[in-house]
């Protein structure tokens, strides 16, 4: 699957659950940070920020290391796979 692809699936999912909140960061413009999860959220309460690859994508340094930083602030950041979509799901709306 695509990125784009999973990166629709994943929104359309968030879009329906009534305990989320989201953003897409958009970067690459000389007004945004490089780097930055692509899908920040808020679920249940809990900040999340969700790099999207497909099951072969390689995250950058500088995406591993905004996961750290945000998970080391309290939050919930992580790489999320097509593969992982399932149990992502039920873990966090169960």
């Amino acid at each position: 699957m695509k990125e784009s692809a999973f990166q629709a699936k994943v929104i359309k999912f968030l879009k329906e659950q009534p305990n989320a909140w989201y953003v897409k960061y958009w970067a690459g413009s000389q007004y945004t940070k490089e780097g930055i999860p692509d899908i920040l959220a808020c679920i249940s309460g809990r900040f999340h920020g969700i790099e999207l690859k497909t099951d072969v994508g390689q995250p950058s340094k500088l995406q591993l290391y905004n996961i750290r930083k945000i998970k080391d602030a309290g939050g919930e950041a992580y790489i999320l796979r097509p593969k992982d979509f399932e149990v992502w799901k039920e873990r966090w709306f169960g």
